[in-house]
């Protein structure tokens, strides 16, 4: 069950089952999904010589070429391929739609197709992003698709485009799960519902249903909002937090004295073994490791200057592309790890963090509020880490006798931090306050949850900036070791009443089960390295697990996403 190896499955479909000379128009939402799987050369290497937009109405006439559209099966895609098929530029057209097509797109298409150029059409389900094997999002942002229409309630687009990613997930990986959502969630309800009604819809798509060995949770961001709150210190995390990754591409243009090569950056698994080995390392570990990496390329570089006879000069030749390559993934990797040394330095994030995992995990007001209080007033701070400390405090202790959130919004005011910026902290309590969620995430509600937090707080941890364990990794400990089947049942309830209960409730754990976990909301990339982890724990009982959402958040763009589309 691999995200990566199924869109990839299909693309090697699309550039190699048509031989010879060939164009690929993409779609402005097609062009990210290939760019994640695939990469020029390796499109050049399979006879695809230009790649362009099918709204680009500047490309030239080239009759030779036989042109592989690869489109979302959107309005304004059918559209743009029905001007292309109207005065067509290239012999012939292989057309291969990345969801299912409605029969009237199919009959529009055929009617404008008067030259007879379009040789095959086909549906190829690559209709998600997929950054890793076991990490998916559906790419949904406030700007093009904003999740929320009123409260906790689906914008219609966007729920449309979340069935749409889903279904072609489960089809790309020839899955009919058992679906279970979160019971106080209307939205995963929603989503659920829909994504059942669709798979009934089109049976013949999805064969007979697998939930006995499938299973799709649908969880819901507002009952964990911390985890997307907090600093994480693995390279993945740190990297779209503290700069940006963008369906895999890093933009470094905004540094001085950049090298043109590494103005842009892009990050993948398939391309980069460094990035592969590295992207779970914590910071500390981080530097050991590239480090050991610039030691093995001097050590390359070095033998390559012996170049003594027609023999050596022919094993140059032969080394020098993938040594092109080493070279660029170590001056890549150098500039990341020391752009993200710069800005921790700068943005005093070892002390915001701390902070931020002592509200995460720990019972103190007393000690959290005189260190907030401390944090607010340091003008080395970033606003905005200033107010995510705030956020994390006015959950923690909502229901505390002695909160002061009154007092330190006034404070974050006093100190400069703008207006709608100060607001977020009720835009989170409105979408993720104490009445809204499910669990008990800071295990403070009862006398049983602080004894456990507290006993918890007595093992001890690796170090104080990773203490905090995703809600949503703990859910899945539980289930893969059995504990607390019933409980779980009642917080996950099955879609369908009358589905066969999957071994939730067993005492000796899950076993042979794939299990997708979608999070209405978005999902964090600590959430992708704990799932990792509980994937390479658990194999021996045959259980894998893909991780998925609507988007992929760092705090920024989490507060963003709620400030600007939560009402």
């Amino acid at each position: 069950m691999d995200a990566l190896k199924a869109e990839q499955h299909y693309i090697n479909r699309i550039v190699t089952d048509t031989s010879g000379m060939k164009v690929l128009l993409l779609d402005r939402e097609t062009t990210p999904i290939i760019s994640l799987v695939s990469t020029q050369s390796h499109l050049l290497s399979k006879e695809v010589y230009l790649v362009d937009r099918i709204d680009n109405v500047q490309r030239d006439a080239m009759r030779h070429l036989k042109c592989l559209c690869f489109l979302r099966p959107t309005d304004s895609s059918i559209q743009a391929l029905v001007d292309e098929l109207r005065s067509p530029k290239y012999g012939e057209y292989y057309i291969y739609f990345s969801n299912i097509l409605k029969k009237s797109m199919i009959e529009l298409l055929a009617e404008n197709d008067e030259s007879e150029v379009v040789q095959e059409l086909q549906e190829f389900y690559a209709d998600f992003y997929a950054p890793t094997p076991c990490l998916f999002h559906i790419g949904l942002t406030p700007s093009t698709h904003p999740l929320f229409a009123e409260g906790h309630s689906w914008n219609p687009g966007a729920l449309n485009r979340t069935v749409q990613g889903l279904s072609a997930l489960l089809l790309s990986l020839k899955k009919r799960p058992n679906i279970r959502y979160e019971r106080n969630s209307a939205m995963a309800l929603k989503l659920g519902r829909e994504l059942d009604y669709l798979m009934n819809h089109e049976s013949n798509l999805f064969g007979a249903n697998t939930g006995d060995k499938t299973q799709l949770y649908i969880l819901d961001r507002k009952n964990d909002p911390v985890t997307p709150l907090l600093t994480h210190w693995t390279y993945h995390a740190m990297l779209h937090e503290l700069i940006g990754i963008n369906n895999g591409r890093i933009d470094l243009s905004y540094m001085t004295d950049i090298r043109p090569e590494v103005k842009e950056v892009m990050l993948s698994q398939d391309q980069d073994s460094f990035f592969k080995q590295s992207q779970f390392l914590n910071f500390g570990d981080l530097g050991v490791s590239v480090k050991e990496f610039v030691d093995s390329y001097q050590s390359k570089t070095a033998s390559q200057h012996n170049i003594d006879s027609i023999a050596d000069m022919k094993r140059f030749v032969e080394a020098y592309p993938e040594f092109r390559k080493l070279s660029g993934n170590v001056t890549k990797h150098v500039t990341l790890i020391g752009e993200l040394s710069r800005i921790v330095g700068s943005q005093h994030l070892l002390a915001v963090s701390e902070l931020e995992q002592s509200l995460a995990c720990n019972e103190q007001h007393n000690t959290d509020l005189k260190a907030l209080r401390a944090l607010i007033a340091d003008p080395s701070i970033q606003p905005e880490n200033k107010v995510r400390c705030v956020v994390l405090y006015a959950l923690r202790y909502e229901r505390a006798q002695s909160n002061a959130l009154h007092e330190l919004k006034q404070q974050l005011s006093s100190s400069g931090v703008d207006a709608d910026l100060v607001s977020t902290v009720d835009v989170v309590l409105r979408y993720s306050g104490l009445r809204e969620r499910q669990s008990d995430i800071f295990q403070n509600e009862n006398i049983f949850s602080r004894g456990r937090n507290m006993f918890k707080g007595l093992q001890g941890t690796e170090n104080v900036y990773t203490q905090h364990t995703p809600a949503l990794a703990e859910m899945l400990e539980q289930l893969l070791r059995g504990r607390q089947g019933l409980h779980w049942q009642e917080r996950l309830p099955n879609l369908d009443p009358q589905a066969r209960p999957p071994t939730i409730g067993n005492e000796n754990g899950l076993f042979n089960q794939d299990i997708i976990v979608f999070v209405v909301g978005g999902v964090t990339l600590d959430e992708e390295k704990a799932v990792a982890n509980l994937n390479a724990r658990f194999g021996s009982q045959n259980v894998r697990i893909m991780l998925g959402g609507t988007s992929i958040h760092n705090s920024h763009t989490f507060l963003n996403e709620l400030s600007t589309t939560f009402y």
